[in-house]
């Protein structure tokens, strides 16, 4: 009896829902699933079927026939598709506990500070369907700081920039609440796009999303290499012009320009937080400096593209593209202590 009792007191689970990976944070166990956002789709007699979520579904992206549809039903930070949201929730609530019935557990997710309380309402409820017994929210951008250590509770500021998929949340932090917030739509996404549209316009080759984000893995760079053009990678595509099948090579200079504009709007979504800040709060961030998390943060030279930008110290968190999952999980584990920060679905 003991053991069911600790099975279902540790059910309780914070959610980073995001646009391209969900990671699940299980109280007292920590971060034990991170996967893609990704979900395939059996059309079937006009009824529809789950048949591969997270790792199995992004590996269909591009390659399904006419009757699977392979599906990111997040977009921006929020939910594009409600039905096919919730079934993911349900897949990993039940592949985190290795069971088809689980007990109702508590679940905190994570929301952009620009999503409208429609956006949150939809993920709330998205939830509560899939079996949370109770659902709180809590910001991204304070739950990345949670995450990355920064002192959030005391009377000092903390900025915090979490690069996601989706969206990129910048956010001035003092005293346990967000003092100044913005939720810019560009992230990742926007870079595989970006690095799609360059490749048809400069050499009239079609590449895949699959495609788009291993160059960015692979030689992904926020600044021009200093000398020469930098790492190389063979990139395979199909050529616009013929239909063929064609490889070229594209250089770490290529990628910077191709990379440039949602890097710009990116820094100017920083250095517009910089010019809200509270003085005295902009004060201290000329000692705490900007804290980078999420998948973004590990672009080569972003740090150095947001410092040069700011003239502020730029550091990236340890454990970056955890952090949002790792804050929300400490707020789980000593929720008396965060409950301030966190809210309902309104």
């Amino acid at each position: 009896m003991f053991n069911n009792l600790i099975g279902i007191w540790s059910s309780d689970m914070a959610i980073d829902l995001g646009t391209a990976n969900t990671l699940v944070y299980v109280k007292n166990r920590g971060v034990v699933l991170n996967e893609p956002s990704v979900v395939a789709v059996l059309n079937q007699g006009g009824k529809s079927k789950v048949i591969a979520v997270g790792e199995e579904a992004k590996s269909m992206l591009g390659k399904t026939p006419g009757h699977i549809q392979a599906i990111r039903p997040m977009k921006d930070g929020v939910i594009a598709d409600f039905v096919v949201t919730e079934e993911m929730i349900k897949h990993f609530i039940r592949k985190v506990h290795n069971r088809k019935t689980f007990a109702n557990p508590r679940i905190i997710i994570c929301v952009p500070t620009g999503s409208t309380p429609v956006e949150r309402r939809a993920i709330h409820d998205s939830a509560l369907a899939a079996g949370a017994r109770k659902v709180s929210l809590i910001e991204e951008p304070m739950a990345a700081a949670i995450g990355a250590g920064l002192p959030v509770s005391e009377p000092r500021g903390s900025m915090i920039v979490d690069i996601g998929g989706g969206t990129s949340e910048i956010a001035v932090i003092s005293l346990g609440g967000i003092v100044y917030s913005r939720s810019v739509r560009i992230g990742g996404d926007a870079m595989d796009i970006a690095l799609i549209n360059y490749m048809r316009k400069r050499y009239n080759l079609l590449i895949g999303e699959a495609s788009a984000e291993m160059i960015k893995k692979e030689v992904g760079i926020a600044i021009s290499p200093k000398t020469g053009d930098g790492k190389t990678i063979d990139i395979k595509g199909r050529d616009l012009a013929s239909g063929v099948p064609k490889e070229i090579e594209l250089t770490q200079a290529q990628v910077a320009e191709a990379l440039s504009e949602p890097i710009q709007t990116i820094i100017e979504g920083v250095k517009s937080a910089l010019e809200d800040t509270p003085p005295e709060l902009a004060a201290d961030l000329v000692d705490m400096g900007v804290v980078l998390t999420g998948g973004g943060a590990l672009l080569e030279s972003m740090d150095e593209a947001i410092r040069e930008a700011t003239g502020l110290p730029v550091t990236i968190a340890d454990e970056a593209l955890s952090c949002v999952a790792l804050g929300s999980g400490k707020a789980l584990e000593s929720e008396s202590s965060f409950e301030p920060i966190l809210s309902s679905a309104y």
